[in-house]
């Protein structure tokens, strides 16, 4: 009875023994996780590279007084729209009016000078005619009437002169456009030899973008540009957009117009110049922006940037292979719009991973999603 005991606790053992064996080996595998995947695509696709700009009018005229005097009125305001000729500052002018007015008295007595010595010239020659009298006196005469014309066209200058004068103490638009800044206010005494000028004018029918490119840049740009000359390579450039300061792309495109071709020894830059149409005024003298050069790339291999992920210095990419990812050292050769352009690592066709890159690690399992290309490449921000 007692060897039957243990016999049965023995089994008993035995069979928790092999129920607990049994359930380790049914311990649960890891799930695979559902991510999307889409194939990598040839596209054409445009690039653009920016560069900070500064806007300025078509022209820029500097408003200073052509006189000294104290500046008595001012008939604009900043930002005002005016037409050439238009009144912008009244200076003091008393003086130049009196002064004015004696020119124009002088003016006046020369004349009545010069009737004198004529009526003095016509009333010697029938004389002189009729030997009446010697030819001295006639020339004597006539001498006289030269010296008063003289004396009258000198009066004449005196008072136009006087008279421009009287015009510069009001100071008018050389051109028709927009007022600048005006730092100086009534009472503050002007003149042509002041630094500052009293505001400035700019015609902003059209304006001017500038920007500048590093020297590395504009090698680059010289090598990559269509043509043998810097001027065919200017032509053959394709027009430009204004990326404005609020982030918004400018309606008009640019074109670019001038290069300077000269490294500039104190910023180690070069300029360029670009005209855009302002039909609206949006632009003035002044606004900042973000100039935006195309550059198009043709059937090329592109995958969403989100796909994309950076380890040890090297860009990778998830390939799916027979449901298993693999890590995929790729070359890029451009972002663009939320994209890599691939030169070399993968081809077309082959599915790569785009949702759940960071939790991924090599040869992991998946569960392909086949996603839209476009929906992610426009939903998704770019991770690096």
């Amino acid at each position: 009875m007692k060897n039957n005991t243990i016999k049965a606790l023995f089994m008993v053992l035995i069979g928790t023994a092999t129920i607990g064996c049994s359930k380790k080996e049914e311990a649960p595998q890891a799930v695979a996780p559902a991510l999307d995947v889409v194939a990598a695509t040839m596209k054409d696709v445009v690039g653009y590279t920016t560069f900070p700009a500064t806007i300025q009018g078509k022209i820029n005229n500097d408003v200073r007084a052509k006189i000294q005097g104290y500046i008595q009125e001012v008939y604009v305001h900043e930002g005002q729209v005016v037409s050439k000729g238009q009144p912008l500052f009244k200076l003091e002018a008393n003086n130049l009016t009196e002064t004015a007015s004696a020119a124009k008295s002088g003016i006046a007595v020369a004349q009545a000078n010069v009737n004198v010595a004529q009526v003095e010239v016509d009333k010697l020659i029938p004389l002189v005619q009729k030997n009446i009298i010697s030819n001295v006196q006639l020339e004597t005469a006539k001498a006289n009437l030269a010296s008063a014309k003289s004396m009258l066209a000198q009066a004449k200058a005196n008072f136009g002169s006087a008279s421009a004068n009287v015009d510069y103490s009001v100071v008018r638009a050389p051109i028709s456009g927009i007022v600048g800044q005006l730092p100086l206010k009534k009472g503050s005494l002007v003149g042509p030899a002041d630094q500052m000028a009293l505001t400035t004018i700019a015609d902003i029918s059209s304006v001017y973008a500038y920007f500048s490119m590093n020297e590395k840049e504009y090698f680059q740009f010289l090598n990559e540009a269509p043509g043998t000359s810097l001027g065919e390579k200017i032509k053959n450039l394709p027009q430009v957009e204004l990326e404005l300061a609020d982030g918004s792309i400018y309606s008009e495109k640019g074109k670019i117009e001038t290069v300077s071709g000269q490294i500039d020894a104190a910023t180690g830059t070069v300029q360029f110049r670009v005209a855009f149409s302002n039909p609206n005024k949006l632009l003035s003298n002044g606004n900042s922006g973000t100039i935006r050069l195309p550059k198009k790339y043709t059937n090329v291999l592109v995958v969403p940037e989100v796909a994309s992920y950076e380890q040890q210095g090297k860009i990778n990419v998830y390939k799916v292979v027979k449901d298993t990812v693999v890590s995929t050292v790729v070359d890029v050769t451009a972002r663009v719009d939320n994209m890599i352009i691939v030169k070399q690592g993968i081809k077309e066709g082959d599915v790569i991973v785009v949702s759940g890159v960071g939790s991924l690690k090599n040869k992991m399992a998946i569960k392909p999603k086949t996603a839209n290309f476009d929906t992610i490449v426009n939903a998704v921000k770019p991770v690096f």
